[in-house]
């Protein structure tokens, strides 16, 4: 711990330092127990879902992650019995987390097992 010493002449600007510090402590506590302005488990419109994903992707390619069953998601609400498409952001968020993708060596290893499950033979030599 680093000590000062102050003479009675450096009390004001020692006390304007530790006001700083002091507020700047008060500030940071106060953002890290702030409660999120939305709940984990909002709902989003495509559009909604455009701005949320890191690449912002068209429209185009969110219908069809979804005609692929791709992505997650819900169809309800709104008018024309319902067809509206809504995304649960928990739901995007661990779809986003588990797109890890698979190199070589481990879709040769799932292949190889599932060929000795079903067949009783390797499918790599």
């Amino acid at each position: 711990m680093e000590t000062f010493n102050f003479s009675f002449n450096d009390l004001p600007q020692a006390m304007m330092l530790i006001y700083g510090e002091v507020k700047e402590t008060a500030r940071i506590v106060r953002e890290m127990t702030k409660q999120p302005s939305e709940p984990a488990d909002s709902w989003m419109g495509v559009d909604g879902l455009i701005d949320y994903l890191p690449d912002h992707p068209a429209k185009q390619t969110i219908y069809g992650w979804v005609s692929t069953k791709q992505i997650p998601y819900h169809k309800g609400g709104g008018g024309r019995n319902g067809k509206k498409l809504r995304f649960r952001k928990s739901e995007i968020d661990n779809w986003l987390s588990s797109g890890k993708v698979k190199c070589v060596a481990d879709l040769e290893n799932e292949a190889n097992e599932y060929f000795t499950k079903r067949k009783g033979v390797k499918a790599y030599v």
